[in-house]
């Protein structure tokens, strides 16, 4: 029975990061890719969520007031959620280049801010952003033409990181491709279940406020829309760029908020799972609510395996299945080792030579760590809706910006 157990612990978390996407990319081929779209530039409102900010708005409004889209078709609108140093007097110097500003303090975090924010959108359709990201010059673009489809409710990007960041910035990279190919099956079956929050279309009319305790709000967004019968587009074309955290804790930091709210949507399944579309349901319990409880299946795992270990099963049957020696020390050989490569691997994060090759342990041991703080947030209702974002590698580059002149793209 120990043995049966060890490996249905495994199994799940094999599933959950290579059985699903292999089930995905399978179920996929037998359907046809969808588009492609005619160009199409309708009125949008481009809302950047900020709070303190000040080190690098300036570059965010100069890389939107670059992008390719007409210009009097596009309004930027910059949520500043009761900023207390130079973010909302940075905003304001672009006033005379049609950059609004919407000022409400005091704070009441990201959805508060985005929520009085929509009260100034005038676009058909309202794109999501983050002060921190840069986007490619094509991305509006690319995320408006899927909408012809009138199915579509809302439409997501793909995400990476700035090459140049150690091995912190290619194990992060590399997650958000492995996202990014995930979206795109999703996407062919009928409608992918994740979005990047930083780079997601939405049609106006159908935006539905989060309420303010909700952590994950663009989850919340599109599994509201899904839930309505709508579909949500993944646009591999449509690009944005960040730095890494600075550091791999500040990156755990920034993963247990993600993952306390992702808890909170597993509390909140019967309000957002459309449970008359049971791919759909299939896909986001494989996507998003499994993955918070691989952690809980590491540890079980690695109990029972040591419980083979001081009481050797009886003799019968397969010992592998079993896992009678030698297959109990063998296997708890191997979990230990990951378990050190992962730790040698955040020793070294800036040592690139070792730290590439040790990279996805670590960044797996992480963001299984991280889930395992984000759960206790959630347990203990300690996850506050007014979170700081993590500081990034670019804080590192100096002092606040200070207006239209300072227009270098330093991302």
């Amino acid at each position: 029975m120990i043995g049966v157990l060890f490996w249905l612990f495994v199994a799940s978390v094999v599933y959950t990061y290579a059985g699903y996407p292999l089930l995905l990319w399978v179920l996929a081929r037998f359907k046809r890719q969808p588009g492609p779209f005619e160009p199409a530039t309708p009125p949008v409102t481009l809302l950047i969520a900020a709070f303190n900010e000040e080190r690098v708005i300036a570059q965010k409004i100069e890389n939107s007031l670059a992008l390719d889209y007409p210009r009097n078709q596009l309004q930027i609108l910059v949520a500043d959620d009761g900023s207390d140093d130079n973010t909302r007097q940075i905003t304001q110097r672009y006033a005379a280049q049609g950059v609004e500003l919407s000022y409400n303090p005091p704070r009441r975090g990201k959805i508060g801010a985005i929520n009085r924010a929509m009260a100034q959108a005038r676009g058909k359709i309202v794109v999501f952003s983050d002060a921190t990201n840069i986007y490619q010059p094509n991305v509006l673009r690319e995320l408006i033409a899927p909408f012809a489809d009138p199915t579509v409710g809302a439409v997501t990007g793909a995400r990476s990181i700035v090459a140049g960041d150690g091995a912190l910035g290619e194990s992060e990279g590399l997650y958000w491709k492995y996202e990014s190919f995930i979206q795109q099956q999703e996407t062919r079956l009928g409608s992918c279940t994740a979005a990047a929050g930083d780079i997601l279309a939405v049609r106006r009319t159908l935006f539905e406020p989060p309420p303010d305790n909700v952590v994950i709000d663009d989850f919340y967004m599109i599994m509201r829309l899904i839930k309505r019968g709508y579909r949500i587009y993944h646009a591999p074309d449509a690009r944005t760029s960040e730095r890494v955290s600075l550091t791999a804790q500040h990156e755990v930091e920034r993963r247990a908020r993600m993952i306390a709210g992702r808890y909170q949507a597993i509390s909140m399944a019967g309000s957002l799972l459309p449970f008359n579309r049971p791919l759909i349901v299939w896909q986001v319990v494989s996507h998003k609510f499994m993955r918070p409880l691989v952690p809980l299946a590491m540890i079980a795992a690695l109990i029972m395996n040591g419980w083979a270990v001081a009481f050797p099963p009886a003799a019968g049957g397969s010992a592998l299945l079993r896992l009678a020696p030698p297959f109990n020390w063998v296997m708890l050989g191997l979990q230990a080792l990951f378990y050190v490569l992962a730790g040698v691997g955040n020793l070294v994060e800036r040592r690139s030579g070792i730290g590439r090759a040790l990279y996805l342990p670590a960044f797996l041991v992480n963001s299984n760590f991280a889930a395992l703080v984000g759960l206790f947030r959630f347990l203990t209702k300690g996850q506050s809706t007014l979170w700081s974002r993590a500081p990034r590698r670019n804080d590192l580059q100096g002092a606040a910006q200070g207006g239209p002149a300072q227009s270098d793209d330093k991302s």
